[in-house]
């Protein structure tokens, strides 16, 4: 089994790295794609980040286990492989290492999931860092207090999420995301999570957004559909959330 220091070697040439042009730490987010892997939505997320001052660092988790996007949406998508407490040491790997680079400021960060990666969060959160915990040695190894934020964007918190309702063991502020016309959840689930989120302490603003999950990756699949409208209002309010958490960047 991995150290988390082991599972950052490992994760980050696969990195997407995104920020200003200059070398002076800067706050920064760390985008977790959905089970479909990494798709042409999540750089629009990372060009509104720089343009906000921040730097974003969208992390693969499945180049490193070479993985296939034909494999992943037939086991991962289906929750044969890689569930979301499993992928939960990739989120703390990434806190770790970027938290550590000189151009990053590392009391300021925050972390934002979509779908399968925002099930991997909150696992992370709500989960005990028990020694093997998350697929890595030493979980509790890694600080939380840098992370400020947190962009859950149409989690996962269905049945393979037993762990939705646990408390979490760091409160940033949240923006919490849900989708009106998800087929993988209904908005009074989500609306009960968020609930839980709340009395753990953390501010989480909820914003229902009336498309389906995943209305904003620039693809049509199944019940999904996307919003290009919609899809603006993600971005817009994705600035504002990280201009909230850094105001004077």
């Amino acid at each position: 089994m991995q150290t988390v220091a082991q599972c950052w070697t490992w994760l980050e040439p696969a990195v997407v790295t995104v920020g200003p042009d200059d070398d002076r730490p800067r706050p920064a987010v760390l985008l977790f794609h959905g089970c479909g892997g990494m798709r042409a939505h999540l750089p629009r997320y990372a060009e509104a980040a720089r343009a906000a001052g921040w730097r974003a660092f969208i992390v693969d988790s499945y180049a490193p286990r070479g993985w296939s996007r034909t494999f992943t949406l037939a086991a991962v998508c289906t929750g044969v492989a890689l569930r979301g407490y499993e992928r939960a040491g990739d989120v703390l790997a990434a806190i770790q290492g970027i938290s550590a680079r000189p151009d990053v400021d590392g009391s300021t960060l925050a972390l934002a999931g979509w779908s399968h990666g925002g099930w991997a969060m909150m696992e992370m959160m709500s989960g005990d860092p028990r020694p093997g915990a998350f697929g890595v040695a030493d979980p509790a190894s890694v600080d939380l207090s840098g992370v400020k934020a947190a962009w859950l964007a149409y989690p996962y918190i269905g049945p393979f999420a037993p762990n939705r309702m646990k408390p979490w063991r760091h409160c940033p502020r949240v923006l919490a995301l849900t989708a009106r016309r998800d087929h993988l959840t209904t908005v009074r689930n989500a609306e009960v999570v968020n609930a839980m989120i709340r009395n753990c302490g953390a501010e989480v603003e909820s914003w229902i957004a009336e498309g389906t999950h995943a209305f904003d990756e620039p693809t049509n699949n199944g019940p999904m559909r996307h919003d290009p409208a919609l899809t603006e209002e993600a971005l817009r309010r994705f600035t504002a959330f990280l201009t909230d958490a850094a105001p004077h960047v």
